[in-house]
């Protein structure tokens, strides 16, 4: 099995906002051009036109119907999944041949395509679905954050993002050094009480999630403070629920 290196300084991960995610899949098509070409690619498609088409995506985007209390109006909620480069990734010590493995400069968990046997079981590890078997190459893919692309020096250095971030029309997803607490996305986390997934598995994911924030009931001029659901019936608790199943 394979070994994870001591714990790094910098954790590169992704800050995404719930509140602000409309569901547009601006993310999963410009992860699926830029990676179709890359260091991962060809990110593949089976049947895309047919009755059960197949393809190998990086970012999904699920929707739910979400009420936080049962005599509200549900609420729409948009969840984007990907890789969430856990610092103690199960994926990674389950592999027996060390195809999955964690960078210790900079905590991002890849795949080595050339020692994966397929055998899926970083896949049966993982508890957020995050891997993706391509039957066609006979191995496993996963979100790189364009590791390609974030150190790539001949872009411009605001185009250094992952291609997920970039395309996002309405600036939900944000990128940078969670393991830093004066970086933008930490401060970011702090500000608006960004959480992980799951946090009780033990696995440390580094990517964080931005709660929505309180609605208005609409009735009064009270704050949305005053309408802020209790943590047993928020969104992130419903969804944290919805996963583990």
């Amino acid at each position: 099995m394979t070994s994870l290196p001591p714990p790094s300084t910098k954790k590169l991960g992704l800050v995404i906002d719930l509140d602000t995610c409309v569901g547009c899949h601006a993310c999963a098509t410009s992860c699926k051009e830029w990676n179709a070409g890359g260091i991962t690619g060809p990110l593949t498609d089976e049947r895309p036109y047919g009755k059960e088409p197949e393809g190998v995506w990086f970012n999904r985007v699920h929707s739910y119907e979400v009420a936080a209390e049962p005599a509200q109006p549900a609420m729409t909620l948009h969840f984007p999944r990907s890789c969430l480069h856990c610092e103690t990734p199960a994926c990674v010590t389950v592999c027996p041949t060390g195809a999955s493995y964690k960078r210790a400069e900079d905590g991002i968990v890849l795949v080595d395509e050339d020692k994966c046997i397929g055998c899926k079981l970083c896949s049966w590890a993982c508890p957020y679905g995050a891997r993706e078997y391509s039957p066609v190459e006979g191995v496993m893919k996963k979100c790189t954050l364009c590791v390609d692309r974030i150190y790539n020096e001949n872009l411009d250095e605001s185009e250094r993002v992952p291609a997920c971030v970039q395309a996002c029309p309405t600036r939900a997803r944000h990128f940078g050094d969670l393991g830093d607490p004066e970086s933008d996305v930490s401060k970011l986390v702090a500000e608006r009480g960004g959480v992980a997934l799951m946090p009780e598995l033990g696995y440390q994911p580094v990517n964080r999630y931005l709660p929505p924030r309180p609605r208005r009931d609409g009735s009064d001029g009270a704050s949305a403070e005053a309408t802020a659901p209790t943590r047993a019936s928020s969104p992130l608790h419903w969804l944290n629920r919805m996963l583990r199943r």
